[in-house]
C-alpha cells in the first residue's frame, strides 16, 4: 500500500541516500578550498593582490568546479558563496567567519548564498588565481573596471541560489559583460544531454525502475515514476 510503514521507510531511505551523495561530492569538491591557507601560498596572494587591479575578474581553479569573484581594491573580493547561517542568524561577527563545508552544503541545499566581501587570501585559499582570463573566451567586450566594482558592491548581501542557474559565474560575468551565464552550467548541460541521448541510460532506467518496483511493490509511487522517466529518456534520446 502507498501508505504503508514499508513504503515510507523506502522514501526516507531514497532521500537519505540523495543527500549523504550529495554531500560526499561537494565535500570532496572543496577539500582543497576548505583546508587552511600555507604561509607561501598566503605570500603569494599578496604579492597577486599588489597586481590586481579594482574590477578585475578573478578565478580560481578547484577540485571539480572553477569559484570567480570581483577584485574591489584594498585586497577585498566580492564573491557569491552559498551559506545557510545568514537566512538563520544575524550575528554579523559568526557571518563573517570562513565558510565551513556544513554551511556551504546545507546553503547548496537550501538554495541560499552571500554575496561577500572577503580578503583576496580568504577567497584564493592557497589556489593559483587566474586574473580576467574569461576576457579570451567572452564575446562581449568587458564594461570599464569601475563599473565592474560598483555593481559588485551594489549586489553584496544575501540572495537566492541556483548551482546551475544562478551561482558565482553568473555573479561576475554579470558585474563584467552585463550578462549572467556560466560556462560549467553549460558543460554540465551538454554532458546531461549525452546522457540522455544514451540509450543505455533508457535500459539502466527501466532496469532501476523494475528492481525498486520488487522491492517496494507496484504502486503509483513506484510504478508511475519509472515509467514516465523511462518514457521520458527512450522519447529524447
Amino acid at each position: 500500500m502507498p501508505g504503508s510503514p514499508k513504503v515510507s521507510s523506502m522514501k526516507s531511505l531514497l532521500l537519505g541516500l540523495m543527500v549523504f551523495i550529495f554531500e560526499k561530492i561537494f565535500i570532496f569538491a572543496n577539500l582543497k578550498k576548505f583546508r587552511p591557507t600555507k604561509r607561501k601560498a598566503g605570500a603569494a596572494s599578496d604579492m597577486e593582490a599588489c597586481r590586481l587591479r579594482r574590477g578585475d575578474l578573478l578565478e580560481v581553479p578547484r577540485t571539480l568546479f572553477i569559484h570567480y569573484g570581483i577584485y574591489l581594491g584594498d585586497n577585498k573580493v566580492a564573491h557569491l558563496m552559498p551559506d545557510i547561517l545568514p537566512a538563520i542568524s544575524e550575528d554579523k561577527c559568526l557571518i563573517g567567519k570562513v565558510v565551513t563545508n556544513k554551511r556551504l552544503i546545507l546553503g547548496v541545499l537550501a538554495k541560499v548564498a552571500t554575496i561577500r566581501v572577503d580578503t583576496v587570501q580568504d577567497f584564493a585559499y592557497g589556489g593559483r588565481i587566474i586574473v580576467n582570463h574569461m576576457d579570451k573566451s567572452f564575446k562581449t567586450k568587458p564594461l570599464c573596471n569601475e563599473e565592474v566594482a560598483e555593481r559588485a558592491e551594489k549586489l553584496v548581501g544575501a540572495k537566492a541560489y541556483s548551482l546551475l542557474w544562478d551561482n558565482c559565474e553568473h555573479f561576475v560575468t554579470y558585474c563584467r559583460y552585463g550578462r549572467p551565464v556560466s560556462s560549467q552550467t553549460d558543460k554540465f548541460c551538454d554532458i546531461v544531454k549525452k546522457i540522455i541521448r544514451d540509450q543505455r541510460s533508457v535500459l539502466v532506467s527501466a532496469a532501476l525502475g523494475m528492481v525498486l518496483t520488487l522491492c517496494v511493490g507496484v504502486g503509483p509511487f513506484t510504478a508511475l515514476p519509472s515509467f514516465l522517466i523511462t518514457f521520458t529518456l527512450w522519447m529524447a534520446s
